[in-house]
C-alpha cells in the first residue's frame, strides 16, 4: 500500500511539473517564437531585415492587419471564426472613399457603420439560425466581395485628395493605438471581456453564470465589423483608391497572425490580448523576410505553411479542442 501511494505521489508531481511547463510555454512561447524568427531571418538575410528601410516597410503593413486582428480576436475568444474580414474591409473602404469627398469625419462614421452592419449580418445568421460561424462568414465573404467587384467595374474608387495628406506613420499608429487601448480596457476591466472568455470556455456554464451568450456573440461580430470599418480608414489613407480586390486574403492573414501569436482556436480563458500584438508582428516579419530568402513565390508559401502547421501543432490544446461555433 505504501509503495502504491509513493508511486501515485510521484505521478502527481510529474503531472504538476508538466502542467507548469505547458503553462510557461503557453504564456511565453509566442514571445520566444517572435524573437527566434527575427534572429533566424536576420542571420539568413545578412541583417537586411533589421535595416531601417525594411523596418519602415514592415511597419506600414502592421497598422491595418493589427487593427483587424483586434476585432477578430473578440470573435475567436467565443470560439468562432470570421472569413469575411477582407470583403468587409474592401466594401467599407469603398464607402469611405465615396463619403470622403464630402467630409472625412463623416466618411469615418460611414465606414464604421457599414462595417458594423456587415458584422451584424454575420452575427444575426450565426446566432439566430445556429449556423456555424465559418459557414456564415464564408457565404458573406462572397456576397460582400461580389458587391466590391460590381461597384468597381468601371475602375478604382478614389478618395478625396485630402485623405492622402493623412498618410503619416504617427497618425496611423495613433489610430491603431486607439483601437488597441479601447479593446484592451474592455477585455480586461469590464464584464463584457469576462463573458466573452466564459462563452469560449463553455457556453452552457456561461449561461448559468448569468451571461447571455447569444447577445454577446452577436455584439462580438458587430464590434469586429465596426473595427474593420475603422481599419478601412487607415487602409484608404495608405492606398488612396480602392479596387475590387481590396482586402483580398486578409481573413487568412488575420487567422495566421493570431495563431502565430498563440491564440487558441477554441477560444476561452487561455486567450491573451498579447496574441494580437505578437502574432501580427511575427506575421509581418515572415511576410517581409521570406522574399529575401526565397525568390520563388511557391517556396515562400510552402515555408509559411510549414511554419504555420508547426505552430498549430505545438500550441493546440487537444484536451479542450471542440468544434468551432
Amino acid at each position: 500500500m505504501t509503495s502504491q501511494v509513493a508511486v501515485n505521489n510521484v505521478a502527481s508531481v510529474d503531472l504538476i511539473k508538466k502542467a507548469k511547463i505547458k503553462q510557461i510555454f503557453s504564456n511565453f512561447g509566442p514571445l520566444f517564437g517572435f524573437f527566434g524568427i527575427v534572429l533566424l531571418f536576420s542571420i539568413l538575410t545578412g541583417g537586411k531585415i533589421i535595416q531601417p528601410k525594411n523596418l519602415s516597410l514592415m511597419l506600414s503593413q502592421v497598422f491595418v492587419l493589427m487593427t483587424c486582428c483586434t476585432g477578430v480576436f473578440l470573435i475567436m475568444t467565443v470560439g468562432g471564426l470570421d472569413f469575411s474580414q477582407g470583403s468587409v474591409l474592401g466594401l467599407s473602404s469603398i464607402i469611405f472613399c465615396w463619403v470622403s469627398n464630402y467630409s472625412i469625419p463623416l466618411a469615418v462614421v460611414a465606414s464604421v457603420s457599414a462595417g458594423a452592419l456587415m458584422g451584424a449580418f454575420n452575427g444575426f445568421f450565426h446566432v439566430k439560425f445556429k449556423i456555424a460561424s465559418f459557414i456564415v462568414t464564408m457565404c458573406s465573404q462572397y456576397f460582400f466581395r461580389g458587391l466590391c467587384k460590381y461597384i468597381t467595374t468601371a475602375g478604382p474608387v478614389p478618395a478625396s485628395y485630402k485623405v492622402l495628406s493623412l498618410d503619416q506613420t504617427w497618425f496611423k499608429f495613433l489610430l491603431m493605438g486607439i483601437v488597441l487601448v479601447v479593446v484592451f480596457v474592455i477585455w480586461h476591466y469590464t464584464r463584457v471581456g469576462y463573458d466573452l472568455r466564459a462563452i469560449g470556455a463553455g457556453e452552457t456554464a456561461a449561461r448559468f453564470s448569468g451571461c447571455r451568450p447569444d447577445l454577446k456573440k452577436f455584439l462580438a461580430y458587430v464590434s469586429a465589423g465596426a473595427i474593420t470599418g475603422f481599419a478601412s480608414f487607415i487602409n484608404v489613407v495608405h492606398v488612396g483608391a480602392i479596387t475590387g480586390t481590396a482586402g483580398r486574403q486578409l481573413e487568412t492573414q488575420i487567422l495566421i497572425a493570431l495563431v502565430l501569436g498563440g491564440m487558441p482556436i477554441s477560444g476561452g480563458a487561455k486567450a491573451r490580448f498579447s496574441n494580437i500584438i505578437l502574432g501580427t508582428l511575427t506575421f509581418c516579419v515572415l511576410e517581409k523576410s521570406l522574399p529575401m530568402v526565397f525568390s520563388v513565390a511557391a517556396t515562400q508559401q510552402l515555408v509559411k505553411g510549414i511554419i504555420f502547421l508547426i505552430v498549430v501543432a505545438l500550441t493546440i490544446d487537444h484536451e479542450s479542442l471542440k468544434v468551432i461555433k
